[in-house]
């Protein structure tokens, strides 16, 4: 090096000319890359579920009461009584409708039948029109669950691996093709999630502000919208399912451990006591105060008429006595500044409650909850024996259509290993995002254990489906490695966790034809049936 270029080194290299941004649908592309994968996978969902959806043109299972009592609604603002051709006489061509207003006894809040009523209102009283809403909440949930997802992992690739699996999960599909209460309920129970985990990570962008001050103890997070939402989301799914309670004391409880750990995160010196100062009371409030309000205001059709079960209960009565209700005996004491339609809506749910803690009525298809995560027995929903030469039958067995309440089986084992991870990594790692699925787990599985004489279905763990399909996404992640994992390990990774989507996509395909009434020879439903108990 020469004596000049020690003494005057030379002018350093000008500064690379900036990447120009893309343009036009290029960079609106980028922009919402955390949406075009998302709403492509609903889109997927959305033609399973809609595709065919007016077939069977019967009633399905359960579809024989919420449908008629979603219809009432619309009509008298309650639920009345339908006589026993009702079923022949709405899918007669030409229809008849014979409700009649006498008031029906009826065992869940009414909600559900409520949003039911939508597409009947708009497209009618057929199949079509009471599956309409269910199947449109199925695939909307695909769409939120990937933005969940997204949210959680902060990947956008495992979000919607966690919807592609319950876009392909066959309870999620049947449940959404079917005019049950089930598939609303998963609606807003997920809705109340997404909304809880919102909340979480603004309140971390608002305690990041004072974080290292030691301001963890003494800052009020204020206005917090987003847990009024879960609130009202969990209120919604109540006045489904009763079930939906046990969400709110699981959801209200996250909430609060992570206002505690955030505290702690932002400095403060004790974040428990700052917690139970600052943050339940608000939290009880907003969550348990807007949940109650939406549930009582769901009976407003009730409430508004008085023709309803029981209405008229409390208009010659001085006290309220429901003595059975949540099994706390109530003394005869007089309650007229109670108006008497809440006292009569208190009433009859006591009943409700005494009807839905009694059943014990036995079902060929009722199972106990410890076999629902294997699906162990699955219900049937609707089955045919098609005779050789009809509906396109050529099999000279005969054939079958089923619409069998199945989840995709490889998905569901999936599911309990991931389970088994999630509890590892939250017991040993202090991962909060296994915590919080786990909890919603727990929120919606456990409660059904407290009820091993009631007959139960495996169908109502359609609510559980978001969250195992979140476990199974998240332990496929942890398959592909952590950041810095040499290629030869992500490749490996990357191969094991496509090979399970791939499994689990080609399980689902050969289930299918059981989860849309398709018409199959025998031979090809006995394929099907892996295990007696599935029968």
């Amino acid at each position: 090096m020469t004596q000049a270029a020690l003494t005057h080194p030379p002018a350093p290299p000008a500064p690379a000319a900036p990447v120009p941004a893309p343009r036009g649908l290029l960079r609106r592309a980028a922009d919402r890359s955390g949406w075009l994968g998302p709403i492509g996978v609903a889109i997927f969902a959305g033609l399973l579920r809609f595709w065919n959806l007016g077939y069977p043109n019967a009633f399905v299972f359960d579809e024989t009461y919420y449908p008629k009592d979603a219809w009432s609604l619309l009509r008298q603002g309650y639920e009345g009584t339908w006589p026993d051709s009702a079923n022949a006489d709405i899918l007669a061509v030409p229809q008849q409708i014979p409700l009649t207003s006498a008031p029906e006894f009826i065992a869940h809040p009414p909600l559900g039948k409520w949003v039911i009523s939508l597409g009947e209102w708009a497209f009618g009283l057929h199949p079509f029109g009471w599956r309409f809403m269910t199947a449109l909440l199925g695939t909307v949930t695909v769409l939120m669950l990937a933005r969940i997802g997204r949210r959680l992992f902060g990947s956008t690739l495992l979000g919607c691996t966690a919807a592609l699996l319950m876009a392909v999960d066959g309870l999620q599909l049947v449940m959404s093709r079917i005019g049950l209460l089930d598939g609303v309920q998963m609606f807003f129970v997920l809705a109340a999630f997404g909304s809880l985990l919102i909340d979480r990570d603004r309140t971390r962008a608002r305690l990041a502000a004072v974080r290292d001050g030691h301001g963890g103890d003494t800052v009020r997070l204020g206005w917090r919208p987003w847990r009024i939402a879960a609130g009202v989301f969990i209120g919604a799914a109540a006045a489904v399912k009763w079930n939906g309670a046990m969400v709110l004391v699981a959801f209200g409880l996250l909430t609060v451990l992570w206002d505690q750990s955030g505290r702690r995160w932002a400095g403060a010196r004790r974040p428990w006591r700052s917690m139970l100062r600052r943050d339940a009371p608000p939290a009880l409030l907003a969550v348990a105060g807007s949940a109650l309000v939406v549930y009582v205001g769901a009976w407003a059709g009730w409430l508004a008429t008085g023709g309803g079960y029981d209405r008229q209960w409390a208009d010659d009565r001085a006290g309220l006595s429901p003595a059975s209700f949540l099994g706390v005996p109530l003394p005869q004491v007089p309650m007229t500044w109670v108006p008497a339609p809440l006292r009569s809506l208190w009433h009859y749910h006591s009943q409700m409650y005494d009807f839905n803690t009694g059943l014990s009525t036995p079902h060929t298809y009722q199972s106990n909850p410890f076999s629902w995560l294997v699906q162990g027995r699955p219900v049937s929903m609707y089955w045919e024996q098609v005779p050789t030469g009809q509906q396109g039958c050529t099999a000279s067995g005969g054939c079958a259509a089923q619409i069998l309440g199945l989840g995709t089986p490889l998905l569901w084992w999936t599911a309990c290993f991931a389970l088994a991870y999630l509890l590892w990594r939250w017991f040993f790692r202090r991962d909060w995002r296994s915590g919080a699925v786990l909890c919603a787990v727990a929120g919606v599985y456990l409660p059904w254990f407290r009820y091993q004489e009631r007959t139960v279905f495996s169908f109502y763990m359609v609510v559980l489906v978001p969250f195992l399909c979140l476990a199974v996404a998240q332990m496929l992640g942890a398959m592909l490695g952590p950041e810095g994992s040499s290629p030869r390990r992500r490749r490996i990774g990357a191969a094991g966790a496509g090979l399970i989507v791939f499994a689990i996509v080609g399980c689902f395909a050969f289930f299918y034809p059981l989860y849309t009434a398709e018409v199959i020879p025998m031979s090809s439903w006995q394929d099907r049936m892996w295990f007696t108990s599935w029968i």
